[in-house]
């Protein structure tokens, strides 16, 4: 057989003539463009707009139709918009997936070899959904974040609390409830009688207004409750900011494109009646039905808070990833493939720092504790493999729900604990029996066992 030699190999050619490249900093971008077409292929551009724009207007004189960046953090971000808005096709490409080749150790040959990588067309994009989504995503990070700044300012509330020795957490489940920020409140305006104080129970607190008194006989230093007041004026500073952020958020789902021309049916009653905690003030269930066509919280795990976030990490339609395996392997929740000689080295999921995944593993965590097929699945598998697999497991089977829900219309009907409990017996036992019949033996039922699948 003759050798194959590197001149028999074919060569690799260029498909796209005017791809550049940026190598992004937080103080210099270094740009590269097809060395025929100008001089200097490669220059450096500041960060500010007037540089940006200049960066574009360069690019423009080049011919350059396609730009790929490399880039960590949020200095892609503006770098981005502009090239969009001037007409540029931009991906912005993984570094783990461009850095593989050693010897390129300067801004200079790096932007080089992004340049000639995107012109042989060997560069994937990073996921960026549309403008509107886009939009909605930043709306909902921003009050994701503000949740997070009022939760340390109740933290704050309660450690004033206790250095005041009012445990007031001990006698009430949550201290922003009815009874705890009445109790607050009037605490702030300076009532420090526990009688007093104890009256502004709540008709549905569990303990009584005798036990709530006792706990509020404290130590009433003027520091003390000067941190309590300034910890409940933040934390109503950020409950503000949070409203504002639903009057947003609700304007903004409200002008998504509905996925569907077809008009949208009555919209069954809600599954779970309660309200969520930091859940937004207006109707997301609804709002977010009028624009899918589908209701997403019939999913067990998935709640309208986190179908809304969820809609907003990945869009209304999914049509980027052409089935749920790709999905489910761009969430980094399906098993690795880790393959050399025929054997599989490992099938471990890949690390990922991705929302849409931890929302998908929280959804999970929360289904867990139900008495659903995908709680006894994830229950099962946990008494098997450990909880981080059972999660893991359990937020792929959801992840493969929510995409055929939203791709394909599916309307999902949750079949059960029991059915499921019962479909996996059935399938241990004919296993068992297809392994007893291999080794030559027959499965006999246990005199009384009324199990039909034995019989």
């Amino acid at each position: 057989m003759p050798r194959t030699t590197t001149d028999n190999r074919p060569e690799l050619k260029p498909v796209n003539s005017g791809a550049a490249a940026i190598d992004i900093g937080s103080k210099m971008h270094m740009a590269a463009v097809n060395p025929a077409s100008v001089d200097i292929p490669v220059r450096t551009f500041g960060t500010f707009t007037s540089d940006l724009h200049d960066l574009a207007d360069w690019f423009k004189a080049c011919g350059v139709t396609s730009v790929a960046m490399e880039s960590t953090g949020v200095y892609w971000i503006p770098v981005y918009e502009i090239l969009e808005q001037r007409g540029f096709d931009v991906i912005l490409v993984n570094a783990r997936y461009a850095k593989n080749v050693p010897g390129r150790k300067t801004d200079v040959s790096d932007a080089a070899w992004l340049r000639q990588l995107h012109s042989y067309g060997l560069l994937r994009g990073s996921f960026r959904p549309d403008a509107e989504i886009a939009t909605l995503r930043a709306y909902l990070r921003q009050r994701e974040q503000l949740v997070e700044y009022a939760a340390a300012h109740i933290q704050h509330m309660q450690k004033a609390l206790m250095e005041m020795n009012l445990q007031l957490h001990h006698v009430v489940s949550d201290i922003t409830g009815a009874t705890g920020m009445r109790i607050i409140r009037a605490i702030v305006g300076g009532e420090r009688n526990p009688d007093v104080l104890a009256t502004y129970r709540d008709v549905r607190c569990h303990s009584s207004t005798e036990t709530i008194r006792a706990v509020l006989v404290g130590n009433d230093r003027e520091e003390h409750v000067f941190a309590l007041t300034q910890s409940l004026e933040l934390y109503d500073t950020y409950q503000a900011k949070m409203l504002d952020c639903d009057r947003k958020l609700e304007v903004l789902v409200a002008a998504l494109s509905p996925k569907t021309e077809k008009p949208v049916g009555k919209l069954s009653r809600a599954r779970i009646k309660t309200k969520q905690i930091n859940a937004p003030t207006f109707d997301v269930r609804a709002a977010l039905y009028g624009v899918v066509g589908v209701d997403l919280t019939e999913i067990h795990g998935l709640g309208p808070s986190l179908a809304l976030k969820l809609i907003g990490e990945c869009g209304t339609d999914l049509k980027a990833w052409p089935s749920a395996k790709h999905f489910t392997s761009w969430l980094c929740l399906a098993p690795g493939n880790k393959i050399s000689g025929g054997k599989v080295l490992s099938s471990r999921t890949r690390r990922s720092s991705s929302r849409a995944a931890a929302l998908l593993r929280l959804a999970a965590t929360t289904v867990g504790r139900s008495d659903t097929a995908l709680g006894a699945f994830y229950r099962r598998l946990s008494s098997r493999a450990g909880k981080a697999k059972a999660v893991t497991a359990t937020a792929r089977k959801i992840a493969v729900l929510f995409y055929n829900t939203l791709r394909h219309g599916m309307s999902y009907k949750d079949p059960g604990a029991d059915h499921y409990e019962k479909q996996y017996r059935t399938r241990v036992l004919a296993n068992l029996q297809r392994r007893a019949k291999s080794l030559g033996f027959v499965l006999q039922a246990i005199p009384g066992d009324a199990d039909p699948a034995v019989s």
